[in-house]
């Protein structure tokens, strides 16, 4: 007789190091077994093929979890020059292939011009969707549509190797950057075309790749040391400024009502009394401060 899971309320963020293979659901799905957790969500997604920091959301965290999808991101990108494909990664079909006779110096002259402001357009071999129907299910079909540029921010690039035709980046970024693009990109500029062969993301916002957790490891803890790997719920807006409110102030935001916005705030701002986080506020029209995310648990400030 199959045993019925029993689900809890758990309360926190975990840094997942998502293993190749997975989709982000299906790693959240896994990390929400392993934590019995009753309500979870990610932070965005990370393609199959990539690999590394996954922010999972448990219980009242999950009501930051946009707060993240605006986040800058820091990829290590692995690019095999000299082949093309039609998915701009690993998983394509081959289009062409050419000898690759590029230097450190070729590829250092190359990449400034994709730093800043860039424009980019969306593979066919994405989740965006026409008509309601995501790109790449048109793109196994064999069709093709015209896609609109999009704007992007690459904050920086750096070269971390070069070897034979591998070529390995790291890349700080904007959201909705397409790494495969700007692989096949570079390739294009080197004269001998590339694709993404493998990429692991190892920043997002603020969060650390090396204060992850894989799914291995957790398996192999009890309950007691996988609560141990949560950070706390504000951990996701651990970067927007802090007031503290007391008495009739904390009464009045916690019911959804304004408090006096301190000089020199704005944006939104994280709201604590007695320590823990109450929610997030931003200002209104009227000057004041008014609450955006409400937390209905104690959480001890970072």
């Amino acid at each position: 007789m199959q045993v019925k899971k029993t689900w809890k309320q758990v309360d926190g963020v975990l840094l997942l190091d998502k293993p190749i293979g997975l989709t982000s659901n299906d790693a959240l799905q896994k990390a929400r077994r392993l934590f019995s957790a009753a309500k979870g969500g990610h932070t965005g997604t990370l393609d199959p093929l990539a690999t590394g920091l996954l922010p999972l959301c448990f219980g009242e965290a999950t009501k930051f979890s946009a707060d993240l999808l605006d986040a800058d991101k820091t990829y290590e990108a692995i690019l095999q020059l000299g082949v093309t494909t039609d998915s701009g990664d690993a998983d394509g079909v081959v289009l062409t292939t050419a000898a690759v006779n590029v230097s450190e110096t070729d590829v250092l002259a190359v990449l400034p011009r994709f730093i800043g402001d860039i424009q980019q357009i969306p593979p066919m071999h994405s989740a965006l969707k026409r008509n309601g129907r995501p790109l790449y299910e048109l793109a196994r079909k064999g069709i093709e549509v015209e896609r609109e540029p999009r704007a992007v921010t690459i904050h920086g690039i750096d070269m971390l190797g070069l070897e034979g035709d591998t070529l390995s980046l790291r890349v700080s970024c904007s959201k909705g950057t397409y790494i495969r693009v700007l692989a096949t990109d570079i390739g294009g500029l080197l004269g001998c075309g590339a694709h993404l062969k493998g990429l692991r993301r190892t920043k997002v916002g603020d969060l650390d790749l090396q204060n992850s957790v894989t799914l291995a490891e957790l398996e192999a803890l009890d309950d007691a040391g996988r609560a141990g790997r949560l950070q706390p719920v504000d951990a996701l807006v651990s970067s927007l400024p802090v007031i503290a409110v007391e008495g009739e102030a904390e009464q009045r935001f916690r019911h959804g009502n304004p408090v006096d916005l301190p000089a020199g705030l704005s944006g939104k701002i994280r709201v604590y009394a007695a320590g823990c986080l109450i929610g997030v506020g931003e200002p209104g029209s009227d000057g004041r401060l008014w609450p955006k995310r409400l937390v209905q648990l104690a959480v001890k400030e970072l």
